[in-house]
């Protein structure tokens, strides 16, 4: 038998439903690992080993609480939650504070999201490492301390799911919840190794506590090892629940039935170069796109270099830090009122607080005007995927997920890090905006070794072409063999 914790997440259900492991056996494997690796990446913090464990003997003996129910296609396999916007009823949820840390606050009410994940049979064995209310893209809070890359442990996990990257790359779990308002999917999975799409906005639910953030921007997805882990999960996660604000058209047939099946021919434009004047242009990351490429042209795709004018407006960045500090005046505001306090430095970290300051400095007129540009943007950015002048729109844009390898710990955090961390996300966030289905696949390395993931992006709401074309080059460039340093 393969060493369970070295297949992917369909791998271990099959495992599972061939009776060749149990549950419990399965899940003990899990924690063991996080027990041998955690203390050197600080990935978990928050660990539910022994409700795992009950979980897991509940699966083979028809558990009657509604939790982990036999019968669901992940049942008994393990996974681990990030500690923002996935809530278990009783159990921490801290948002990467010091704050909510401090009370050891604890959530009043499941996630309609983990619910999915309990009824489609997954176990969840522990809650991951985020940076204070995810948002940054370096996992490395005052609360619980930098989470760190498995690859090479100097280096940032990426953020805001940097703990799940972290588990899930290291072999703890074959999946990992993710979340993604700016890059959170996408960028831990490119400084990981990881598979990360970004759905498509609404796609997966994000109630009942929101239905909407960041005006559609944040969603829901995992982090992975295999194309079909991605797809299957997303089969699990995607869904109308009552109430949503968003909900795109559903797919055509189940994302699973699309890994293996024909792209066809696709038009892809490559990015040629940095999207911000004067941006980072790291070689590496020009290599990857130049390579990817070269790749899709060998299995018979139409490339040629090309990308949609709108996306070098230099006024998307305002427009998108002035939609996102109004949240986090919100969000602070929400728990100010929630406890009766007035929150300061030493409850939340100086960057969120000076965030939520300029948030409730802005009027509502700014911030309709900073809504009102994103959305007419959007339309000049998604119209280059559509027929147009009597010419087929494209398929695919491939750009860097970041612009450069995985920074080292605490290049991306302090007080002077806002304009390091504009440059190295030049490429993720307008696609939170505009609402397309992204995906990070870990085909490139960088010199020295390190994770680089190519970023692919569809037109709206066509993560089936991206799971077909994602599938498509795992099986011409497979990255499977490629194991980090610290391995469970």
């Amino acid at each position: 038998m393969t060493e369970p914790l070295h297949l992917d997440a369909v791998g271990q259900a099959e495992l599972l439903r061939s009776k060749k492991i149990s549950p419990t056996e399965l899940v003990d494997l899990a924690i063991a690992a996080v027990e041998r690796v955690n203390p050197r990446l600080n990935a978990v913090i928050h660990p539910r080993f022994e409700r795992a464990r009950s979980e897991a003997r509940s699966v083979t003996t028809a558990s009657t609480d509604g939790i982990a129910q036999p019968g669901g296609e992940f049942a008994g396999v393990p996974i681990v939650v990030k500690d923002l916007n996935c809530q278990i009823a009783g159990e921490p949820y801290h948002l990467g504070t010091r704050f909510l840390k401090a009370r050891k606050f604890t959530a009043t009410h499941d996630s309609y999201l983990y619910e999915r994940l309990r009824r489609a049979g997954f176990i969840t064995i522990g809650r991951t490492n985020v940076p204070e209310f995810g948002s940054t893209i370096t996992t490395e809070s005052l609360a619980y301390g930098p989470a760190r890359n498995p690859w090479n442990t100097d280096h940032s996990t990426g953020g805001s799911s940097g703990g799940s990257a972290a588990t899930v790359a290291s072999g703890c779990v074959a999946v990992g919840h993710a979340n993604d308002g700016g890059g959170s999917i996408r960028i831990p999975a490119s400084e990981c190794g990881l598979v990360g799409l970004k759905p498509s906005k609404g796609r997966v639910s994000l109630g009942p506590a929101i239905g909407e953030s960041w005006i559609g921007g944040v969603v829901e997805g995992c982090v992975t090892r295999s194309v079909r882990d991605t797809a299957a999960v997303m089969d699990v996660l995607s869904g109308y629940e009552a109430g949503d604000p968003n909900t795109p058209p559903p797919p055509q047939r189940p994302y699973m039935s699309e890994v293996g099946a024909d792209t066809g021919t696709l038009r892809v434009g490559l990015l040629s170069g940095p999207l911000l004047p004067g941006g980072l242009d790291h070689p590496d990351a020009r290599e990857s796109v130049a390579a990817t490429g070269r790749l899709l042209e060998s299995m018979g795709h139409h490339v040629e270099t090309a990308h949609p004018p709108a996306l070098n407006d230099p006024a998307f960045g305002d427009m998108f830090l002035a939609i996102v500090i109004a949240h986090i005046a919100n969000d602070v505001a929400a728990l100010e009122k929630q406890f009766g306090v007035t929150l300061t430095t030493d409850d939340i970290e100086p960057g969120n607080h000076l965030m939520a300051q300029f948030g409730n400095a802005t009027n509502v007129v700014t911030y309709l005007g900073a809504v009102n540009w994103v959305q007419a943007w959007t339309r000049d950015v998604v119209s280059w995927w559509l027929p147009r002048d009597g010419k087929s729109g494209f398929d695919i844009l491939v750009t860097p997920t970041l612009a450069g390898p995985p920074p080292k710990i605490g290049e991306l955090s302090g007080d002077d890090s806002t304009e390091r961390i504009r440059e190295i996300m030049q490429y993720t966030a307008q696609f939170n905006m505009t609402g397309q289905p992204a995906i990070s696949l870990p085909i490139h390395t960088s010199k020295d070794g390190l994770p680089m993931g190519v970023q692919f992006v569809g037109a709206p709401y066509r993560e089936d072409v991206l799971i077909r074309l994602a599938a498509q080059i795992e099986s011409a460039a497979p990255w499977a063999s490629r194991q980090p340093a610290v391995r469970a």
